[in-house]
């Protein structure tokens, strides 16, 4: 028995005990059902605790950076920008994905090193282009709020620690659903009208011609796999998966991301490079650069000025507000 929790948009529905054995089907639900560690079984506690820490400042070196500033809720949990704004003018090395649907994810970051929402956690606190915080020095920081010790007694039956903090802001992100897009509605809720003509072609375009779906299969439309797309000849920068692997197969190599709410995410590939999704089309379209290690889907293709209005169409039709209920 594991603890499960099913969410609808971003609003909390239900929390029970479900038989792992059972027999799955293919309903949106049982895709979209978030199976939480044995060491930190999600609770709606757990959730508003984590949420009160995500969006603390204190958790940086001069409080001017919390989790919330490089993810805002409203942009799908990116921020915009190239690189995200760290403490003291810094600036960070890569793009600020989405959170959203995070608790779906085997692996995260764009090394997809990390197995844990928990272990994740500390990247960004100790990060110096981030927030630049000691673990230890943090933990004294967090110790002397009252509130944060009655909670973490309350909730987890010890004082204020690593350990909690982890586990609250882990769990907080797990609750980060957005499954109620216009292609949801069409595709899971059989509900033909959810997307126009232009939107339905460019799925048709996207799955069975292009058959994009090799890396972004739905329903979580990323495979969470760390592939060379080709973005570079030479990647004599940011190395990608390479750096965290040392095996230079894995040179140029960042975890797919996922598409949905990808309107809402831009600029896009793992450093901002490419502004929006018609550049993002036209490097797919070229078959990106010639670097050894990219990955044999990646080959050039042509489609009609009409076929790229649809795709990116049906690229639209993946973005979902619905969470923003609970942040507005």
């Amino acid at each position: 028995m594991k603890n499960h929790i099913f969410i609808g948009g971003s609003i909390l529905l239900s929390l029970f005990f479900y038989n792992c054995t059972s027999t799955q089907s293919n309903q949106k639900d049982d895709y979209f059902s978030i199976v939480s560690p044995e060491n930190n079984l999600i609770s709606s506690s757990k959730i508003s605790f984590g949420r009160k820490l995500f969006f603390d400042k204190r958790l940086s070196v001069n409080n001017t950076v919390s989790c919330a500033s490089c993810h805002l809720p409203e942009l799908a949990f990116s921020d915009g920008k190239i690189f995200s704004d760290g403490v003291l003018g810094r600036k960070t090395t890569r793009n600020s994905p989405t959170l959203l649907n995070s608790a779906f994810l085997p692996t995260v970051m764009f090394d997809a090193h990390l197995t844990t929402l928990e272990k994740q956690v500390i990247v960004p606190i100790q990060e110096h282009s981030e927030m630049d915080m000691n673990m230890l020095d943090l933990l004294k920081k967090l110790k002397k709020i009252p509130e944060y010790n009655q909670l973490a007694n309350e909730i987890y039956n010890r004082d204020f620690d690593a350990w909690v903090l982890t586990r609250a802001i882990a769990s907080f992100e797990r609750s980060l659903i957005s499954d109620q897009s216009p292609f949801d509605k069409y595709y899971y809720g059989k509900d033909l009208n959810a997307m126009n003509q232009s939107e339905v072609r460019g799925w048709i375009l996207f799955s069975e011609k292009l058959y994009c779906t090799q890396c972004h299969p739905a329903p979580y439309f990323t495979n969470n796999l760390a592939i060379n797309n080709g973005l570079y000849e030479n990647y004599s920068g940011d190395q990608g998966r390479y750096r965290v692997i040392h095996d230079s197969s894995n040179i140029g190599s960042f975890k797919v991301p996922t598409l949905r709410n990808i309107n809402l995410t831009h600029p896009y590939m793992h450093d901002g490079s490419l502004s929006d999704l018609n550049s993002v089309i036209e490097h797919y379209m070229s078959g990106g650069k010639n670097h050894f290690n990219k990955d044999q889907r990646i080959i050039p293709f042509n489609i009609s000025y009409t076929d790229k209005k649809d795709l990116i169409h049906f690229l639209e039709a993946l973005t979902d507000t619905s969470y923003m209920v609970d942040f507005r």
